[in-house]
């Protein structure tokens, strides 16, 4: 994976910019996906956002923190996470699924079909901090069968995608 999109994917988790990634970035990410859809923290929905928010950093740090200091250095990141994204790209989807498909349920509350359109999905991916034409273009790919929705499978097996990139 080439260095500049390494460090995309590295400030894509690093919420706050701090050089590293820890739990507080997983929580930040939450709050604002809750600011976004006006939902409360202790609602059921806040609550699995959380939940899932914390399962996604219990798995990029069993992953990738190799000193177990309760951070990911950009260096843990590309030697642990992304390795082990190339290597196996379903599983370290799948510790994200918790969070994609409460995001998914906060984007999309009355459906409750697993899946949001592809304007709430946009709205997910611009609260994350994704620019919005980016943000427009990848719900566009994420949406495989056209049908003007993203799955849950469609947004963990995007996520899969977009973590892996040959070398």
């Amino acid at each position: 994976m080439d260095e500049r999109r390494i460090a995309d994917r590295f400030a894509g988790f690093d919420q706050d910019g701090n050089g590293y990634i820890d739990r507080e970035d997983f929580y930040a990410a939450a709050k604002a996906l809750l600011a976004e859809f006006d939902v409360t923290a202790r609602c059921d929905k806040g609550q699995d956002l959380f939940a899932g928010a914390e399962a996604f950093w219990q798995g990029m740090a069993g992953i990738a923190d190799v000193d177990g200091d309760q951070r990911v250095t950009r260096g843990e990141f590309v030697t642990g996470a992304v390795k082990r994204l190339r290597d196996s790209p379903e599983r370290f989807a799948e510790i994200a699924r918790p969070f994609l498909r409460a995001a998914i349920a906060l984007a999309e509350p009355d459906r409750g079909d697993g899946g949001v359109g592809v304007d709430g999905a946009a709205r997910v991916l611009r609260a994350l901090g994704v620019e919005g034409g980016v943000a427009d273009q990848a719900v566009a790919s994420l949406d495989g069968d056209g049908d003007g929705r993203v799955s849950e499978d469609e947004a963990v097996r995007g996520f899969a995608l977009y973590f892996t990139v040959p070398e």
